[in-house]
């Protein structure tokens, strides 16, 4: 186990000296380019996946193509996905895509059930990066079910905006990260044009007004 691990992981930090050995022994580092789909819906779980940097996007694609972004796995995080495949031996429910080149500690499936039986501090850390995942993914099902999607379109454009106040993504790419339908976020993203809170172009999306889209979000938590 070297220092990168460490120094991303620092719940592994304190791993038994048998955990570490096998640890050391077995897991690989990999480069992993950009836009290389990592696992896949019906898919065996073969690796636990460490990302030491990078984004990996977590996604479901319905029968029609509708698309929801359910998580990201950056650096220092660990896949709930992987995590509950491993445990529960079943496949994969969505697919995941490296959004940037990543570097990624991979630990072989049969490695991670013998370290989840010998390692109390490999148990521990596999558990608590799980329940954190959870939270997340609790958070994603409240704000999809419960939370009006003209706030949530405010808030995701002002927190993703960037220095120069723009946006590149499609209607599309905003429906899928919000679990939308794209003709919802146009026809929405169009009542902020003619407020002249944003102007829209071809994948890009502009905020002229940005304190009135934070008075939205804050504004409209509830359906």
């Amino acid at each position: 186990m070297n220092d990168a691990v460490i120094g991303n992981f620092p719940g592994l930090a304190a791993i038994e000296p048998e955990a570490r050995d096998l640890f050391s022994a077995k897991a690989q580092v990999a480069n992993v380019p950009a836009g290389t789909v990592v696992f896949s819906s019906g898919s065996v779980c073969e690796n636990y996946l460490l990302v030491i940097d990078g984004s990996v996007r977590v996604q479901m694609v319905s029968e029609n193509g509708r698309e929801i972004v359910l998580y990201r796995v950056n650096d220092g995080q660990t896949c709930i996905l992987t995590t509950s495949c491993l445990m529960t031996n079943d496949v994969y429910a969505a697919e995941g895509v490296t959004e940037t080149e990543i570097n990624a500690v991979m630990i072989p499936a049969t490695v991670f059930h013998k370290l989840m039986a010998c390692s109390e501090v490999f148990r521990s850390f596999v558990f608590a990066s799980y329940g954190t995942r959870i939270e997340d993914l609790l958070m994603l099902v409240d704000e999809v079910a419960f939370q009006r999607i003209d706030g949530r379109l405010a808030r995701f454009l002002i927190e993703r905006m960037g220095a120069q106040r723009q946006l590149q993504k499609t209607h599309q790419e905003l429906a899928a990260e919000l679990g939308s339908a794209r003709e919802v976020i146009s026809r929405q993203l169009k009542e902020f044009e003619r407020r002249g809170w944003v102007k829209l172009s071809r994948g890009r999306v502009d905020i002229s007004d940005p304190g009135a889209l934070e008075a939205l979000a804050t504004n409209t938590n509830v359906v």
